[in-house]
């Protein structure tokens, strides 16, 4: 018996069809696709320097012992200065005076700070040569002779040591803070680099 035309099988259209398919990129979670964009996005970053230390440079190491050579020069120049003034060129005792000539003991103990760069001993060191501008400005007033000359000559001194002392540590200020900036900025670099691979592994 013949079929009827009009029940003849139809294929089967309840399949899935392409507006039914599910996209690839809705099926991710909201935090699993900002990982895939950031780790997409690392490709066009600068590689970040990894364990980067900042250094002094050069020129701030050279301006800092030229400043440390001017600043014992001084020092020594001075103690000489006091120690002859007082006991052999023109002293105020006949004879010359250890009393006054002590004058001159406290800037020994400077010494070994300004050798090894210690930063304390440049600031006290500014401060007290204050004491030998006063003396030798008064002295030069009231004097005559040669003592009026070496009360000179401590004035010009101290204000060169003055000036040796607070270049110094100005400059080592100065590289200290180039020297945290840089730092700061390595630190970072290697913070972001870090994040950007930590996105990438959760991603995959």
């Amino acid at each position: 018996m013949n079929a009827d035309p009009s029940t003849k099988a139809t294929p089967d259209r309840t399949g899935p069809g392409p507006a039914s398919q599910a996209d690839p990129a809705s099926s991710l979670t909201p935090h699993r696709a900002t990982g895939v964009a950031e780790a997409a996005g690392a490709t066009s970053l600068p590689p970040a320097p990894t364990g980067a230390q900042p250094t002094p440079s050069a020129a701030g190491l050279q301006a800092a012992r030229r400043t440390r050579a001017a600043a014992v020069a001084c020092v020594l120049a001075l103690i000489a200065l006091c120690m002859g003034w007082e006991l052999a060129w023109a002293p105020t005792v006949p004879g010359g005076s250890w009393v006054l000539a002590a004058k001159a003991l406290p800037l020994l103990p400077a010494l070994p700070g300004l050798l090894r760069l210690r930063m304390y001993t440049y600031r006290w060191l500014s401060l007290l040569v204050w004491l030998y501008v006063t003396e030798g400005v008064v002295r030069a007033a009231s004097e005559m002779g040669p003592s009026r000359l070496l009360a000179l000559a401590e004035v010009a001194l101290a204000a060169a040591l003055f000036v040796a002392c607070s270049l110094h540590v100005r400059l080592r200020l100065k590289h200290a803070r180039a020297a945290a900036t840089g730092l700061s900025t390595a630190t970072d670099g290697t913070t972001g680099a870090t994040a950007i691979q930590a996105a990438s592994k959760h991603s995959a």
